[in-house]
């Protein structure tokens, strides 16, 4: 397990540790941008490299993908589109049943159909990089006998005894569980059991697939025997011993064009330098579909301490928000993380592990107002770092927001930790760091 926190690689993009042959790819992974922008960056570098990366995911990204000059593949499920993704959003950002219903509901019914999918997808393949959701990439590796690579983009997806994680509505508990391993160890084993049921399609296909038994997919059985990829800062998740072996620490994979060649949206830098750092607010590509009262609420508190704002709103939720919007106020679909974060003073986002990662780079004090998921937990560690401060979102209202906004723009602690933070993240070399052991791990099996 690589254990060095934080070390500086200032390798470039397409170097590689060593000469190795062009290989087929396939990085197989669902869900929102969050989950695909990282596995867009080991494409581009893969592709950089000379390999021929191809991406298996969901059919709308098609254009996206395809746009950067990388391999699609479609694979099911099919989310809904048009007027039925809000609700079906609804219930996948539920903060106590959202992962639940995403495993049991969505993803588990389609076992068989995106197990196709991929199979089909892995012709010629030589390598293969699995996303945690992606159940069935373990089988269509083991019935073609490849050697493929787990990549793990949230710390909490280890479930360590030692790191445990603080899943939606167990803030209490994770407090107790993190002054005692063994009861942290106890307690994540009764949880495993209970939702061993939750992976039953994917027992039966294995067995039918006559491929031997193995843990829990959505547990310890989504780690692979050759390569485990922790694509995130170690500042965030530190290397724990009871991670699986062959762990490699990497730092975070950074993608977040909106296509190629595509900027900030007509305005914004100009908006920018016009005045002193906006507080930037923001809930991912996911929880925006939620987020009318969000946005509500913040323009209140926008108004009540007299600063100005980025929204980074869906189109959607506009409707919700005055015209026009109160000066100093800029209001855009889509911007680069990585272009606005850094002029902020503060960030105001949903916990996802994508923001989360553009704002730990940017250096910037951080608000987090979790809603399901893997979002709490990075929440807690942003308090824990002494980077900023949460709200749950049930109480997020303009009276609770503004105390805890203003309070934090005060805080030069918090603002020193972040800066420092962000000088280190930027520091990783995580895309350079995984596609290391991604060649490694490919030329082992010569």
């Amino acid at each position: 397990m690589r254990t060095d926190e934080g070390s500086a690689d200032r390798r470039t993009a397409g170097s590689s540790s060593a000469s190795v042959a062009p290989r087929r790819v396939l990085l197989c992974t669902f869900g929102s941008f969050g989950d695909l922008h990282p596995f867009l960056a080991l494409g581009l570098e893969l592709a950089a490299r000379g390999h021929r990366p191809v991406i298996a995911t969901n059919r709308h990204y098609r254009a996206k993908v395809e746009a950067e000059g990388l391999g699609f593949h479609p694979i099911r499920p099919h989310l809904p589109e048009g007027a039925d993704t809000r609700a079906e959003m609804a219930k996948i950002m539920d903060g106590a049943k959202g992962s639940e219903y995403i495993i049991r509901r969505v993803l588990m019914p389609a076992v068989r159909d995106q197990y196709e999918d991929l199979l089909a997808a892995a012709e010629q393949t030589e390598f293969l990089v699995s996303h945690p959701i992606t159940y069935p990439g373990p089988l269509v590796a083991g019935k073609l006998g490849l050697r493929w690579a787990a990549a793990v983009l949230q710390p909490m997806l280890f479930f360590s005894a030692t790191d445990p994680p603080v899943p939606p509505g167990a803030e209490r508990m994770a407090r107790l569980l993190r002054v005692n391993a063994a009861v942290s160890g106890f307690m994540m084993g009764v949880v495993k059991d209970r939702m061993r049921e939750w992976a039953a399609p994917v027992d039966d296909l294995r067995a039918e697939l006559g491929l031997p038994p193995a843990d829990n997919p959505i547990f310890d059985g989504q780690f692979s025997p050759h390569l485990n990829l922790a694509l995130f800062s170690p500042l965030l998740g530190p290397p724990q011993a009871d991670w699986p072996a062959n762990t490699v620490a990497t730092g975070f994979p950074f993608y977040d064009r909106f296509g190629p060649g595509a900027g900030a949206p007509d305005g914004l830098r100009e908006f920018l330098d016009a005045g002193p750092p906006p507080v930037v607010f923001t809930l991912g590509s996911s929880a925006v579909m939620l987020g009318s009262d969000f946005y509500r609420e913040s323009l209140e508190v926008v108004r009540r301490l007299g600063c100005r704002a980025v929204f980074l709103a869906g189109e959607d939720d506009w409707h919700c928000l005055p015209k026009p919007l109160p000066p100093g106020v800029f209001l855009c679909a889509y911007a680069p993380h990585s272009e606005v974060f850094p002029r902020a003073a503060a960030i105001v986002h949903q916990g996802g592990a994508g923001t989360t990662g553009q704002a730990l780079r940017a250096g910037r004090p951080m608000l987090v107002v979790p809603f399901a998921h893997d979002q709490p937990d990075h929440a807690h560690r942003i308090v824990r770092l002494g980077l900023g401060r949460y709200v749950p979102r049930g109480k997020y209202t303009a009276s609770r927001v503004t105390r805890e906004l203003g309070a934090l723009l005060k805080d030069r602690e918090v603002a020193r930790c972040a800066e420092d933070v962000g000088r280190r993240v930027r520091e990783e070399a995580g895309v350079a760091t995984a596609c290391d052991a991604i060649e490694q791990a490919m030329t082992a099996a010569q």
